[in-house]
Order: structure tokens, then sequence, then C-alpha cells
């Protein structure tokens, strides 16, 4: 997916401001339902306490009256009723409404925890990097590119596998999942500084004395600030899918915590006999993923100085 955006040939006007970009992602109305979406995704996490009690369902309660002696769920469409209404897990009997709410509050922890951390780093070096230049930039680079050649799943999963149990599993996932996800906002943003730097703004306020910070903190970063919107949206989805593909694989967050990830991967054996099992967290999964693209997409025309200048023609 794009994420190419000019960069301003003037310092940024802030009095746009936040109303005046979500009014331009308004009228795309793909972009606000992924935004709707969004919200009432984060806002399930967020209550998932709540919701369960609605319910009146536990995500760590076995149900197994709810099974038969095989483990299937008594019932149609996986044991649906107005008690469970996703139905109820395979061999457990948990609701499945509760694990699908409580997944999502350990998959956008994870996510979006990690999307911050890769964020951080990678802006902090990308604008370091394609400022000061020299012999930095040229290590930095170097080091960029073994990382985009390394087997990060492999390491991923080497490293979450021997980590002592004692270490909190979701902190590590954060760690593991962010470090590898900053090279590639780090050479976007200094793909964007490179261009920047030789601008006539930058110029003269180095030449009017000003120091290399506040031209980077005033001049630099609110220029590219654009691109680690668009940037931070779309690598949210991918890191959701990171902790998933890791929960799948049995070395993400340890059970019975909830995650859409291993339950998909719990659900693959089931699947014969429950495919409701395999939908509502799919299907949550598929979602999420979806509305986080879109809404970057939405973004990405919002503030993109060109697109926004036709619209106004």
């Amino acid at each position: 997916m794009s994420t190419d955006i000019t960069v301003q040939d003037t310092p940024v006007d802030s009095s746009r401001g936040f109303r005046g970009l979500a009014r331009r992602v308004g009228r795309d109305h793909w972009a606000a339902a992924g935004a709707i979406i969004i919200v009432v995704i984060v806002l399930a996490a967020i209550l998932a306490n709540v919701l369960s009690s609605i319910t009146g369902q536990d995500p760590y309660k076995y149900h197994l009256s709810t099974l038969s002696d095989s483990g299937v769920p008594l019932g149609a469409f996986g044991g649906i009723s107005p008690t469970h209404w996703f139905g109820v897990e395979p061999s457990t009997g948990r609701d499945l409404f509760a694990i699908v709410v409580y997944g999502a509050r350990t998959s956008l922890l994870v996510s979006i925890s990690a999307t911050v951390l890769a964020v951080v780093v990678g802006v902090v070096v990308g604008v370091t990097t394609g400022f000061f230049g020299g012999w930095y930039d040229r290590v930095m680079s170097r080091f960029v590119d073994v990382l985009f050649g390394f087997p990060s799943l492999v390491f991923m999963i080497s490293l979450t596998a021997i980590v002592p149990t004692a270490f909190p599993k979701t902190l590590l996932l954060v760690l593991v999942i962010g470090f590898f996800g900053w090279p590639s906002i780090a050479r976007v943003v200094r793909g964007q500084v490179l261009s920047l730097r030789e601008r006539t703004f930058v110029v003269a306020s180095t030449a009017m004395g000003a120091g290399p910070w506040h031209v980077i903190l005033r001049q630099v970063v609110p220029n590219v600030s654009a691109t680690i919107v668009v940037f931070a949206t779309i690598s949210i989805p991918s890191m959701i899918g990171v902790e998933a593909a890791l929960s799948f694989l049995g070395v993400g967050v340890p059970p019975p915590t909830p995650s859409w990830g291993r339950t998909i991967g719990n659900a693959i054996q089931w699947v014969q006999t429950d495919p409701m099992y395999l939908v509502f967290p799919g299907l949550a999964l598929f979602l999420v993923t979806l509305a986080f693209n879109v809404l970057g997409d939405g973004l990405r025309d919002a503030l993109d100085p060109r697109r926004r200048q036709g619209g106004q023609r």
C-alpha cells in the first residue's frame, strides 16, 4: 500500500487542525466506515468486562453441559443461543463472544503498543539520519538493510519460545514486534527528510542561526507528520497480523488468555464439525484489518496537499 505523500514546500499550516482533517476524512465514505468500525472494536475491547457481564459469561469459565460427549457444541451453529451469542468453544465450552471481545483487547493492546514503539524509534532514526547524513547515515542505512534481510518471523518464534516464562509475554511481544517494525518507517521518513533539508524554509532557518534540533522539531517533523500518521495507521493491522500469527503458532500470549490468533489456530481442527468457531474470530480479525487499511487510505488522501488542492478547484 502506498504511503507516498508529497512534502510541502512551505511549513505546515497548523491552523487546519483536527476538525479540518476529520471533515476531509468524513467525505470518504469508506474511510468513515473504517473509522466507525475501529471505534466500535476499540470500545468493545475497553468495555470487555461490561459486555461479558451483560451476557453473563466469562471467557475463562467452562460450560461442559453445552458440549456433546465428543466435545462438539450442542445445538445449531456452534451452540448459538440467547445465553451464548456466538456459541461456545469446542472441548471447553467457554463462551465464544467473551473470547472474541477479550481477544480484541489483547490484539489491540499488543499491536498499538508495538506500533507506537516502532514509530518512535523509526521517526527518530529516519529524521536524524536524513538530516545529519554522513557516517551516521551510512551505518544506520546498512543496519536497516540487514534488518530487512533478516528472517524476522523465525527470530520472533525462537525468541518468544526461549525467553523465561517469568518475563511478561505481552511485553515481550510488544518489544519483539516493535523492534522489527521500525526499519520501514525509518526508511520512509529518511527519504522525506533528505528532500526537506534542501527546501528554502529549512535552509533559511539554518542561515538565520537556528540550531539543528530547533530546525528538526519546528520545521522538519511537522512536515513529515502526515507520512507518520498514515504509516502508523496502516502499520497497526500488520502488527495485529503478526501477533495473530505468533499466537496461531502457539508462541504468542499464553493460554488461557483470549487471543484471536490462538483461537483461529485452535479452530482449524474443528472446522469440519464446528465452522462457526473459526468464523467469528476470523471475521473480527478481517474487519479490524480492513478498517485500519481503508482509514489509512483516507488519511493519506486527506493529508496529501495535491489531492486537497485539487478538491478545492
